[in-house]
């Protein structure tokens, strides 16, 4: 498996899903990424899984995190309604069109999909929402 092509087409999936002002695989801080810069995106490469089965080549089992980051000093917005539009085209973007399997057209991909807990605070004490998206890939 060669990881980079995998990891630089589920950031241009994400990207260009989540309309946001700042994308980036660099992870920076939501208190370092200024209101103009924001909605925000980043992605980052968490636990990378071996599955080994007899027989068989190595498959991968990877998961990584998208970050999304919304602020809004506008007090008839809330940031709540950003980050969950944000969540929401993200969601949409895995989802394959033909109702099959996300591979991210990529022959090395079995599988591309969101699981477990999406991590998030809407903003509710403030102007800034955060939602951590855990996405996994299933190499072949």
């Amino acid at each position: 498996m060669i990881r980079e092509p995998i990891y630089q087409k589920l950031f241009e999936v994400l990207s260009g899903s989540a309309d946001a002002v700042t994308c980036s695989r660099r992870l920076r801080h939501w208190s370092d990424v200024s209101a103009e810069e924001q909605p925000a995106l980043f992605l980052t490469v968490g636990e990378q899984v071996a599955i080994r089965q007899k027989g068989i080549p190595t498959k991968w089992q990877i998961t990584c995190h998208c970050y999304v980051y919304a602020r809004t000093d506008d007090i008839e917005q809330t940031p709540a309604t950003i980050i969950n539009n944000m969540l929401d085209n993200i969601e949409a973007a895995l989802v394959p069109a033909d109702g099959g399997t996300q591979t991210l057209g990529l022959p090395s991909v079995s599988h591309c999909w969101i699981e477990g807990n999406i991590e998030s605070d809407e903003g509710v004490l403030g102007e800034q929402a955060v939602a951590i998206i855990p996405i996994n890939i299933l190499t072949v």
